[in-house]
């Protein structure tokens, strides 16, 4: 039987297994009896979501299991993922549950679940879940009528995630002047963006801002950069920021709309943060699928890296294994552990224009620190996940194309943890080198398992 989570919790299309409404009620359910295990007085679980349509069946869904619990819910609406990741601790909530499916098109969606201290839920706790959910164990537990639940609405959660966002951004610093172009995905960030940057004195122009249930990612945010990339030059803005659907990431546009990556705005704020001493152990935690060239600069400057699997959860466990305050993703997931439990795309933003206004240099200007190494990443759908060992002639083409990268490159074949693709990725010394021997890759994935 296939896994309920994956490595971003639970994911699929809305209303097809396991993400139905049936479902939804169960993992409540399993939720709510977790929480109950842990302390014994009343207990509460933060609800938010993003814009998707689904949102509306799978949070009644979800409220409902809880409260047939003898649980509470309190309810924000959409909310960012890292605001509900905050709001659950400000609120000193047993747990906090997010219903998105990040960057993903509207008809998929998800359940994060974060843990009382704003942190993702461990592999342990989830699989407890699951079990719970799969093992009909608690199906016939039902509190008496006068212990069921309340929902609740709560008001000023964006209210508060405002200030906590603006608190994160320097006091001696201003963004008064400063022209900014946000992307907003048509997502969970649409109102809150826009007000952060605009209290803090930026000049900004909001661009898909108006979801209407449909439009999440579409043609826009962090995946799609052209519509805000041409934006910036028109208006001859500083910066472009955009987000992904639930607000976690951010992909940023320079002055002269050229993208900058993840890895790029992770070097640009390494830098940032080893000339203020935030540093701790002089650590910065990359991924495997992060370029070759941060860990060069990164290197020239000093500052020893980790590598972790790819997923933000996982560059967070090896952040608190070793003692790291920063570390992320190519994606666009940065984490800053000395304001955050977890990624940010807002924060991102932030620290970003805080290195910025601090050196008094344009975005362009720092994204020199980096030189990318010519990368290409193919997806291919895939009808199954077998171990890729098993794939027939996968290794020994992944073989002979390293001995032809021969040191000057590297190439990563893995399976995404929330879609049904597998991801081949290679970098090496020119373009035409690494187109090719990704198609060749691809070929073969797509022939045996597409």
């Amino acid at each position: 039987m296939a896994r309920l989570f994956g490595t971003d919790g639970v994911r699929g299309v809305a209303n097809v297994h396991p993400m139905t409404a049936e479902m939804t009620l169960k993992i409540g359910r399993a939720i709510a009896y977790a929480c109950k295990l842990r302390k014994k007085q009343r207990h509460r679980i933060i609800i938010g979501k993003d814009t998707r349509l689904s949102c509306y069946m799978f949070e009644n869904a979800l409220t409902a299991g809880i409260c047939s619990m003898g649980v509470d819910v309190l309810l924000v609406g959409p909310m960012p993922t890292p605001g509900i990741a905050f709001i659950t601790r400000s609120m000193r909530a047993d747990a906090g549950v997010v219903i998105s499916a990040s960057h993903n098109p509207y008809q998929d969606n998800g359940i994060k679940i974060f843990c009382r201290d704003g942190f993702k839920l461990p592999d342990v706790e989830e699989n407890e879940i699951e079990r719970l959910v799969t093992s009909g164990e608690i199906d016939d537990i039902r509190p008496a009528a006068m212990e069921i639940g309340k929902a609740k609405r709560i008001d000023d959660a964006m209210g508060r995630y405002i200030v906590f966002c603006k608190d994160t951004f320097p006091d001696e610093l201003s963004l008064e002047g400063t022209k900014i172009v946000v992307d907003c995905a048509n997502g969970a960030t649409y109102k809150v963006a826009p007000i952060v940057l605009s209290e803090l004195g930026a000049e900004v122009t909001a661009l898909h801002c108006e979801p209407n249930g449909t439009n999440i990612n579409e043609n826009c945010g962090a995946l799609y950069t052209d519509d805000l990339s041409a934006r910036v030059r028109a208006m001859k803005a500083d910066i472009g920021l955009a987000f992904d659907g639930d607000g976690d990431r951010l992909i940023a546009v320079d002055e002269n709309g050229k993208t900058i990556t993840g890895d790029h705005v992770l070097a640009i704020c390494s830098k940032f943060y080893n000339e203020m001493g935030f540093l701790d152990n002089n650590l910065v935690v990359t991924t495997v699928m992060s370029n070759f060239g941060l860990g060069v600069v990164l290197r020239k400057m000093g500052i020893d890296t980790s590598v972790a699997d790819v997923g933000d959860r996982y560059v967070l466990e090896m952040m608190k294994e070793k003692g790291a305050k920063l570390g992320g993703e190519a994606s666009g997931h940065v984490i800053f552990l000395n304001h955050h439990t977890t990624g940010d795309g807002i924060v991102t933003a932030l620290q970003l224009l805080a290195a910025m206004k601090a050196r008094g240099q344009t975005l362009s200007e720092l994204a020199k620190i980096m030189t990318s190494l010519p990368q290409k990443t193919l997806n291919i759908e895939v009808s199954s996940k077998p171990p890729l060992e098993e794939i027939a002639g996968l290794q020994v083409a992944i073989r002979e194309a390293e001995a032809e990268l021969s040191g000057q490159g590297r190439l990563l074949v893995r399976y995404s943890g929330t879609q049904s693709l597998c991801r081949v990725m290679v970098e090496g010394p020119s373009q035409s080198v690494i187109d090719r021997i990704c198609a060749s890759l691809a070929v073969i994935v797509s022939d045996q398992i597409g």
